[in-house]
This record gives C-alpha cells, sequence and structure tokens, in this order.
C-alpha cells in the first residue's frame, strides 16, 4: 500500500456525473474484454457456443480483476483516468485488495438495487456511495495537470 501524492488542498469527492461518465468509459473496456474471453472460449470449444456456469464465472473474475487490479496498483480504471478520479483509502493510501472486493460487491448490490447506493450520494452529508462507505474508500477529483 502506497500514499498518493499529497495536493495542496484536500481532494473533492467525485459527483455524480464524474461517476456515471467513467462507468461508460469502463463498460466499454469490460464489454471488449468479455468479447476476447468468448472468442477464446469458442476456439477452446471447436467453434461452438460457450455457455453455462463455468464460462460465467470466468467472466465475473475478468471483470473483478480488472477493477481490482487498476483500483489497487494505481487507484484509477481507463475510465477514471480519462475523467480525472481516484480511488483511494480515506487516508489517502491506495486501497487494498479486500476494500477493492468490498467496493465491487457493494457497487454490484447497488446496480441492481436500481442504483441506490449511487443516488444516495446527493443525500449523504458527505457525498459518498454505498460502496465508498463500506470499503471504507473515496472516489476523488485530481486537479489538472500543468502543462
Amino acid at each position: 500500500m502506497h500514499k498518493f501524492p499529497e495536493s495542496p488542498a484536500r481532494l473533492p469527492n467525485a459527483p455524480l456525473y464524474r461517476r456515471l461518465g467513467a462507468i461508460v468509459y469502463d463498460s466499454l473496456v469490460v464489454i471488449a474484454l468479455w468479447m476476447i474471453v468468448g472468442a477464446i472460449g469458442v476456439a477452446l470449444n471447436q467453434g461452438e457456443a460457450v455457455k453455462g456456469p463455468v464460462f460465467n464465472s470466468t467472466l465475473f473474475l475478468v471483470t473483478f480483476l480488472f477493477f481490482a487490479g487498476f483500483w489497487t496498483r494505481r487507484g484509477q480504471t481507463i475510465g477514471m483516468l480519462a475523467w480525472r478520479l481516484r480511488v483511494q483509502s480515506s487516508e489517502g493510501y491506495s486501497i487494498t485488495l479486500m476494500q477493492a472486493l468490498l467496493r465491487f460487491f457493494t457497487a454490484g448490490f447497488s446496480l441492481l438495487c436500481l442504483g441506490m447506493g449511487f443516488w444516495w450520494m446527493l443525500i449523504d452529508k458527505q457525498g459518498l456511495t454505498w460502496h465508498d462507505r463500506y470499503s471504507e474508500t473515496q472516489l476523488v477529483v485530481l486537479p489538472k495537470r500543468k502543462k
């Protein structure tokens, strides 16, 4: 776990529109990963369609590894990089694998509840989502880079 470089002021929590923008970007990357996994599965299955619990579990694992890998190493997925967002612990450190796991599952649960965990941030005093609170992480907006 490493501490991210400190900024002159506390970084603000990410607003909902930036979070949704990053989700759209990352969704496109995840769909591309699923297509690659599907193509490999079809090739290994002699050209026949692949389905079943093993294939679905593989897609789920690939999705989790995508997010957890980026979150625990750099704090940013590809979509978060484009929207200048970073996930970090409340103390400004990179998040642990356990925090990534809690964040991933809680965000998924939130989506299954019609996004209620995301909408929650609009009434939360600190502007945190369910998955921010449960995983003890926060999504912050990074300052623009100086040229």
